[in-house]
């Protein structure tokens, strides 16, 4: 897995450690402007976050769980990726006593959506 994020935003780092924690393999890039890597990974605006990442040609944006992902990468859906738009308190490297209720979405380049799980 590649992380695209912010060399200064401490939740991405603590995702990445919800990646790795879970098995991953994760290799960082820190940049200054994520819009243009968001933009080629065809994530909408409405869907963003604060770190995008690339997995066996599949694109994750945001605090996705780990089990999410591992749903996706087991299922194979005709998407693009997986989002947790914003960054929702109790998300994985949101942990922070707080606990709002989110989805996670499926998408497509079309600007299709779908919710794939969500956390109450």
């Amino acid at each position: 897995m590649t992380v695209w994020k912010s060399p200064w935003c401490g939740c991405c780092g603590n995702w990445i450690k919800h990646m790795e924690h879970a098995g991953y393999k994760v290799q960082v890039k820190n940049v200054e402007d994520l819009d243009p890597v968001k933009k080629t990974a065809g994530v909408p605006d409405s869907l963003q976050s604060c770190h995008t990442a690339r997995i066996d040609g599949y694109t994750i944006e945001g605090h996705v769980p780990s089990s999410d992902i591992e749903r996706l990468l087991r299922e194979r859906p005709k998407v693009d990726g997986l989002a947790v738009p914003g960054m929702p308190s109790g998300s994985p490297g949101m942990e922070n006593g707080e606990h709002d209720a989110y989805d996670v979405v499926t998408f497509t380049r079309q600007g299709e959506t779908k919710v794939f799980s969500s956390y109450k």
